[in-house]
């Protein structure tokens, strides 16, 4: 069975290296594709109409949470029996989570039959001209939830048997599909019922291969179809609290720009919107990282303890070592570039807060990586109970901010919950794993310095001193990470990958190196 490789196999640093990088490819290629086809579709269909397809877009998004983190569950549970060699008791897990994931898919797909009238007719301001497609195209949407949830299951077996190259070989395709699908209607039809018809039938075929993946990772799941009730309470105690977070964390997200807006104005919201938007889109790093530590950790917690903890060092390192520079180029060159994108105001208005959700999301991006190990540990009631207490302390502490420091302070509240959220986080890993006492030691020096040095990057006023202290700070930053951070051998492995790609680029010194092993 091909599920059954050893864990050092399924844990290699070279393995979860090239997952990283497909997860990245996975995210960036159809983000790439829908900057270039939403222009198109507003063109196209209008704005009415595109802003209908953007909730479809929502929608469709969210469809994930009636899975009640059940595919979560699954990755968790079925890397749990890989690393206890337990292969034979794979094929009832899956069914009986597939079995499971459609039954909460019709239930989903019921509850948004019902109340697709309401929300169209009562709830959201649809055009009177528009309510009756929309209305079909909720409908269709409702259908497709049961498929939706079946393929959040499928994707969980193949991020627990590490095969993340084939998934995001799909997710690919399926991305770029649902940004480019709705332009091969428009030729033929501006009504978003075929609009949002293309969007399901991209679902179905995605749903299918995501099937004949599985049957091809894992041939037990096609040759055995075993169905066990006790795996049932235990799919639903973990996935339960994973939905708990799921809950909350949206609001916890985006609650500072409904009180943004209740406080304040609807421009406010646009000032604080606008940067936020952009710089949480660095989250894609670290959750590349951790989308491919998850089942690695769940692997590795069973059976070698340290290599998990070697795994989490070396994801926060490595998240560090990739995101800071941004994140210092942002910080000190914040009202330059949003004067260049969006204009005086916002360079005005928002350069403040840029500032603050940039250092925020660099601490919030190094919190994913302990959050991700509790989770792979098989205690997501830890975040989840983490979440209920944070929720009403940012609350609180973001209304009051806002009324006494308007949109900045909505920044800085949001910063302060990342920060406390991540101390927490770091906490209770190490109480989970004791880690080691020098990783804490370099993760404390590492987050203030860094934080200090931001600091400065906000100080100079001219365009001349910004660069002087920009360079200054990426060189220093260059030698510390290559000579602090980074252990000898992986100096030593980055030199020879460099040594090789040099090598294969260069013909004339691919014929020496030929020649010379001769």
């Amino acid at each position: 069975m091909k599920a059954a490789k050893p864990v050092s196999h399924l844990t290699s640093g070279r393995l979860l290296a090239r997952n990283t990088v497909w997860n990245l490819l996975g995210q960036l290629l159809p983000m790439a594709v829908g900057i270039v086809a939403i222009p198109l579709l507003i063109r196209g269909i209008g704005v009415a109409r595109f802003g209908v397809l953007s909730l479809a877009w929502i929608i469709i998004g969210y469809f994930s949470l009636f899975d009640l983190g059940i595919g979560r569950a699954l990755t968790k549970l079925l890397a749990d029996r890989i690393a206890a060699q337990e292969e034979h008791v794979i094929p009832s897990l899956v069914w009986t989570s597939l079995l499971l994931l459609f039954l909460l898919g019709l239930f989903g797909g019921l509850v948004t039959l019902l109340i697709s009238p309401w929300l169209v007719q009562r709830t959201l301001k649809i055009p009177q001209t528009l309510q009756t497609e929309t209305l079909h195209a909720f409908f269709l949407l409702a259908v497709s939830i049961p498929l939706v949830t079946i393929t959040s299951g499928l994707r969980g077996i193949l991020e627990g048997l590490q095969r993340f190259r084939i998934l995001n070989l799909i997710r690919i395709p399926m991305g770029i599909f649902s940004f480019g699908g709705p332009l091969l209607v428009l030729p033929f039809s501006t009504s978003l019922v075929p609009v949002v018809g293309i969007l399901v039938g991209g679902r179905l075929i995605g749903g299918m291969a995501h099937l004949f993946a599985c049957f091809y990772a894992l041939p037990a799941f096609r040759h055995s179809f075993v169905l066990k009730r006790s795996l049932v309470l235990r799919l639903f105690k973990f996935g339960g609290w994973m939905t708990v977070s799921n809950l909350i964390s949206p609001i916890m997200i985006y609650m500072d720009r409904f009180l943004i807006g209740a406080l304040l104005s609807v421009s406010a919201v646009a000032y604080y919107t606008a940067p936020f938007d952009v710089v949480t889109r660095l989250t894609i790093i670290p959750a590349a990282v951790a989308g491919v530590l998850f089942p690695a950790f769940a692997l590795s917690l069973v059976q070698d303890p340290n290599r998990a903890a070697l795994l989490l060092s070396r994801g926060v390192k490595y998240v560090f070592l990739a995101l800071f520079p941004i994140v210092l180029v942002i910080v000190t060159l914040a009202p330059e570039a949003l004067r260049l994108w969006l204009g005086a105001a916002f360079s005005v208005n928002a350069s403040s807060v840029l500032r603050w959700l940039a250092a925020a999301v660099l601490v919030n991006s190094l919190a994913q990586l302990p959050f991700t190990l509790i989770q792979g540990a098989g205690r997501p009631d830890i975040t989840a109970k983490l979440h209920l207490l944070e929720l009403p302390i940012y609350l609180f502490a973001l209304s009051l901010l806002v009324r006494d420091q308007g949109i900045e302070g909505a920044a800085i509240a949001w910063a302060a919950r990342a920060t406390l959220d991540a101390v927490l986080l770091f906490f209770l890993a190490h109480r989970l794993l004791p880690l080691r006492r020098e990783f804490l030691l370099k993760l404390g020096v590492a987050a203030v310095s860094g934080l200090l040095l931001l600091y400065v990057g906000t100080l100079p006023d001219s365009p001349a001193w910004k660069a002087v202290v920009l360079l200054l700070g990426l060189f220093a930053f260059g030698v510390v990470g290559w000579f602090w951070c980074l252990a000898p051998e992986e100096r030593a492995f980055m030199l020879r990958a460099h040594e090789n790609s040099q090598t294969n680029t260069d013909p004339n010194r691919k014929v020496l190196a030929e020649s010379g092993s001769d």
